[in-house]
């Protein structure tokens, strides 16, 4: 929904997806609030929903505080906390925390081992080459016997550790026939290590927005296009190399050079038709919900209604209503994101 939301805008959404069924209500954090006080919030103002953080960044916060937050969460929510990780990008970490943005893929390995050692109320100790622990104990333990602890992974070593140690995939700008191509090496990576892609829950975060007013969804897909552009130029490599691999290289070009020349009206308006029908969810209520279903059979359990930045209330409640899922119950759950 982006910074414009309120704390009540907020609450409003989420008592509304619990209301509607939604399985999990996921908010991330970049340069504005963070996420763990949001989902206390939440928390506090819903019964069934979960709450995830969708994602906090590994560079932000130890791995001890990351565990005992958390595990706080869990308690305040009565077990209905979900630990989403990433390492956000080099721009977000050393430009806004301050922090050298250093070997991503072992840190990420490094913290999900504290985690789950703190989490499971024995003494930690750990000789890595970021932290080293030992002896402590964590002094609160969570309600759940383990938190489900997803990534928000996109290259191929990190796509790997999903598969090797991950609850849950979380990617985002997610073509729909890529779905099936980049969940392949998570299961590769599963059955090498004695697991099973059905133990890994695959939920990619997809923008979606209902009208039947074409000249709001025009204004949406603005905004969208705006939202792309800011991820494939504004935030590294990461998001850039996905669309490339994803066929949008031409478009992912032309994002970049529009962007450095600082016309960002312009790279905006490179993101092409087929680039925002493929990866986003947008329209009409009808084309919405078949749009969620062809993401569902490209592989996704549990997709992630996610809001194009700037929407507004009524339209993030109409599109809710619009994709819940208990208007069906036989599709699988699906979550909901700020």
């Amino acid at each position: 929904m982006g910074s414009g939301a309120t704390d009540d805008d907020l609450i409003t959404v989420a008592k509304m997806a619990d209301q509607l069924g939604y399985d999990t209500f996921f908010t991330g954090e970049s340069w504005g609030r963070d996420a763990l006080t949001i989902l206390t919030a939440v928390a506090c103002h819903t019964t069934n929903l979960r709450v995830g953080t969708g994602i906090l960044p590994v560079f932000s916060r130890t791995p001890a505080l990351i565990a005992q937050s958390i595990a706080s969460l869990d308690l305040i929510s009565n077990g209905r906390a979900t630990l989403g990780l990433g390492t956000s990008g080099k721009i977000v970490i050393e430009d806004w925390h301050g922090l050298p943005f250093q070997r991503p893929l072992e840190r990420t390995r490094e913290y999900i081992d504290i985690i789950r050692q703190a989490l499971s109320g024995g003494p930690v100790n750990h000789q890595g080459n970021f932290f080293q622990l030992s002896r402590f104990r964590m002094g609160v333990a969570p309600v759940q016997e383990r938190i489900p602890i997803y990534l928000a992974s996109l290259g191929p070593k990190n796509l790997e550790l999903t598969g090797q140690l991950a609850d849950g995939w979380l990617p985002i700008w997610m073509h729909h026939q890529r779905l099936p191509e980049l969940t392949e090496p998570i299961a590769i990576a599963a059955a090498e290590a004695g697991r099973d892609i059905s133990q890994i829950t695959v939920a990619p975060q997809t923008m979606c927005y209902t009208t039947e007013d074409p000249e709001e969804l025009e204004e949406v897909q603005g905004q969208v296009r705006a939202h792309m552009a800011y991820y494939i130029a504004g935030m590294g490599t990461y998001y850039y190399d996905l669309f490339c691999r994803s066929g949008f290289r031409t478009e992912a070009d032309a994002v970049r050079e529009a962007w450095a020349a600082r016309e960002r009206d312009t790279a905006a308006q490179a993101i092409s038709d087929q680039m925002l029908e493929g990866i986003a969810i947008l329209g009409d209520a009808a084309t919405c919900r078949s749009r969620l279903e062809r993401l569902r059979k490209s592989g996704a359990d549990m997709p992630v209604v996610a809001f194009p930045h700037g929407s507004s209330v009524d339209g993030v409640k109409r599109t809710l209503e619009a994709l819940a899922p208990a208007l069906d119950p036989s599709k699988p759950p699906a979550g909901a994101g700020s």
